[in-house]
């Protein structure tokens, strides 16, 4: 089988590149401790982490965006999760050797994220991988945001990529919906925070896959490098 020449991925951000819902988790538990109600299990919240403070503040209090103290609560839980932002989040396994093949292939690689940006460029300034992103697009970059396709399009301009040399990956049905609408080949991130109601076999990604090493060997069995690689 010929391998599609590939020059750039983009990835999500919570829930495909990086483990974000430990710390996600804690603001929410903190907030919930500031208004004396209990903590929440860890594996109640991971889930839901994908869908940001709204997400968070319906598992944490039961309010949603028409609720009166949504917008007080939003801000809270912001600046929360802004004061614990790299506590515990990392790549997720196997991510940290895969980038570095990418570069060592010279295939650029990004970040396309719903995440604000005041959230998504300290984080990843954190973990010392904004330097080496092609491109952060940010949920307040560019507008409308995802599943709208605007924002993997101003990744590609940044990056000086068409969108049919690109391969995007994330953990959403919207992840999918944009890549797809881009022109992009598209993988649908089962590791991610998934929840059980989701159905992943039918966002049409090109493929699902279920670890990132199954996502490593994939992409190196299919889509063509530079150079050699693992």
């Amino acid at each position: 089988m010929k391998k599609q020449n590939i020059k750039g991925v983009f990835f999500d951000l919570d829930g495909t590149l990086l483990d974000t819902a430990p710390d996600m988790a804690l603001a929410l538990n903190i907030q919930r401790e500031h208004h004396d109600l209990e903590p929440i299990p860890y594996s109640e919240i991971r889930p839901h982490v994908s869908h940001g403070a709204l997400a968070m503040l319906k598992i944490g209090f039961g309010i949603d965006i028409n609720s009166t103290n949504y917008q007080a609560m939003r801000e809270q839980y912001l600046q929360l999760y802004a004061e614990n932002l790299a506590v515990n989040t990392a790549l997720f396994e196997g991510l940290a050797e895969f980038l570095l093949e990418l570069e060592a292939s010279a295939i650029k690689w990004g970040v396309v994220t719903n995440k604000p940006e005041f959230l998504t460029k300290p984080l990843l300034n954190n973990l010392q991988l904004d330097h080496r992103c092609s491109s952060i697009i940010s949920g307040d970059t560019v507008s409308p945001t995802k599943p709208n396709p605007q924002p993997l399009f101003a990744a590609c301009k940044e990056s000086e990529l068409l969108p049919a040399q690109c391969l995007y990956i994330g953990d959403a049905d919207r992840d999918i919906m944009a890549g797809r609408a881009a022109g992009m080949k598209t993988v649908a991130a089962d590791w991610g925070y998934i929840l059980p109601e989701d159905s992943v076999h039918t966002w049409g990604a090109d493929k699902v896959i279920s670890s990132p090493q199954e996502f490593r060997d994939y992409f190196w069995q299919n889509f063509t490098a530079a150079t050699s690689s693992t």
